[in-house]
């Protein structure tokens, strides 16, 4: 049996019987960084803590959904202001949704910066050493690979946070982070395995492959970025699920597609579950119905199947009037006050006695059919004799499993049309949108939402938090 590693918090119920025996013993060890990191077992805990803290990025869907054009902020009409203000880009620094973000990314950097300056020197077999570092690495790339994308400039901070000076750091250039992002991806490559015997949902050598490619993409280094994705596709370890719908269900991060995956776990004790699974659900579920699918999002669904349905990743993504929902039901757009729709790749009937933030459906981030766009894209922009030929070698993959005729696009402008479309459709509510819109720049951005954007040379960038502006002291 696999040892499967999820997104959860080091609790006393997995070192102790009883909880209230634990708080109410004495202290017997005072842990430091000098004493902690002395055991394989202990470095592997650090790193296990670095995965705990991506709980908190379960808010990337206010910023890749809802403030593009797939979404708006759904719920009651007076419930969390502070997402409309991210919806109509009028959000200030002291935006809550803002500074949870950052703060949570924060976390995550800060627990990987520990990892990579205590477990190297320690002396442990120095092939888990590496793998445990470069697991770190990672994940301080994709914290750092979020932030870049949300504010711009950020402090780019890589050492423990224990002086006035690795607290206090100033704002580097969105240069200096992606070159960091590369970096930190390009050792993690060295030392990852392909794949785990145990301890499936760690860090793989594909998964940083697939960041770093996503990475090179966003800065339009096309040709890196195929050189990437050539590496990955050379591990022969991924390929398209047959069905789309099962890519959203419990047991879907062990798919051939999934590269790197958020795991949830349901646990009757504490709350390590998936709580997208409130934030979208209907309120006959106990849900918030928040991300609310606009009719633009579903009107991009104009082409039908070869066989003359629609396409099938509509209904496997949203809940549409009429149409088969969970437990037999069928869903009603009086769920959705808002548009009349709500997200459905995060929920599940849940088991008896559970609640919905107990949800074990995973958040895929990376995932082969992305790769195969990005992929197309690249290709496409680098031009040449063959370029549209072969993208559309690519896009038809995807197309193809959701069976869609092959595109007819012939040139450059119309293939780039189709791939923005494909990536919007297969994507949709993983949290993207936002994002590639911003990268292909102020036309296809203000075309789909709007000149209220405000855009400002090269994009529209969220402001820093006001907590990050408070406390850190480099920052003017």
């Amino acid at each position: 049996m696999k040892t499967r590693l999820y997104i959860i918090a080091i609790t006393c119920l997995a070192l102790f019987s009883s909880c209230s025996d634990f708080l109410t013993s004495e202290l017997k060890v005072e842990y430091t960084s000098s004493n902690y990191y002395t055991t394989p077992e202990a470095a592997t805990m650090a790193v296990t803590g670095i995965y705990n803290s991506l709980y908190g990025s379960n808010t990337l869907w206010v910023f890749g959904d809802v403030a593009s054009d797939d979404a708006v902020k759904g719920g009651n009409a007076g419930d969390q202001a502070d997402i409309n203000a991210i919806n109509d880009f009028t959000a200030s620094s002291d935006n809550g949704f803002i500074n949870t973000f950052w703060q949570s990314s924060y976390e995550t950097i800060a627990r990987a910066n520990n990892v990579i300056a205590y477990v190297n020197p320690m002396n442990i077999d120095v092939t888990l050493r590496n793998r445990l570092v470069g697991e770190a690495k990672f994940l301080r790339a994709y914290a750092y690979f979020n932030l870049v994308n949300i504010y711009g400039k950020v402090p780019l901070k890589l050492q423990p946070q224990l002086t006035s000076e690795t607290i206090n750091v100033g704002l580097s250039e969105v240069s200096a982070v992606y070159a960091q992002i590369e970096k930190d991806l390009n050792e993690a490559i060295a030392v990852l395995p392909v794949s785990y015997d145990t301890e499936t949902g760690r860090v793989t050598q594909g998964a940083a492959y697939g960041l770093l490619a996503k990475a090179e993409l966003y800065q339009q280094k096309y040709t890196e970025c195929l050189t990437n994705i050539q590496a990955l596709e050379n591990l022969h370890k991924y390929n398209l699920l047959k069905n789309y719908a099962n890519l959203f269900k419990a047991g879907a991060e062990d798919s051939v597609e999934v590269i790197f995956g958020i795991r949830y776990i349901n646990s009757p004790a504490v709350i390590l579950g998936n709580s997208l699974n409130v934030w979208f659900a209907p309120a006959t579920e106990g849900g918030y119905y928040f991300n609310a699918p606009t009719q633009n999002y579903v009107d991009a669904f104009v082409d039908k199947t070869t066989d003359g349905n629609d396409d099938p990743r509509l209904d496997a993504s949203i809940g549409r009037d009429g149409k088969p929902w969970f437990n037999n039901t069928t869903f009603s757009s009086s769920w959705s006050e808002a548009t009349g729709y709500l997200v459905k790749k995060y929920d599940e009937t849940m088991p008896v006695g559970s609640t919905k933030s107990q949800s074990t459906i995973p958040y895929n981030a990376i995932r082969y059919a992305d790769i195969l766009l990005m992929k197309a894209e690249a290709l496409n922009e680098i031009g040449g004799t063959d370029a549209v030929t072969n993208a559309a070698i690519e896009v038809d993959k995807v197309r193809g499993r959701a069976g869609l005729a092959p595109t007819t696009a012939t040139t450059q402008v119309t293939m780039r049309t189709v791939i923005q479309n494909e990536r919007r459709k297969e994507l949709g509510f993983e949290f993207h949108r936002f994002f590639d819109l911003m990268r292909w720049g102020q036309a296809t951005a203000e075309a789909a939402l709007g000149t209220d954007l405000k855009w400002t040379a090269p994009r529209f960038y969220f402001p820093l938090p006001q907590s990050e502006l408070d406390t850190n002291k480099a920052l003017q």
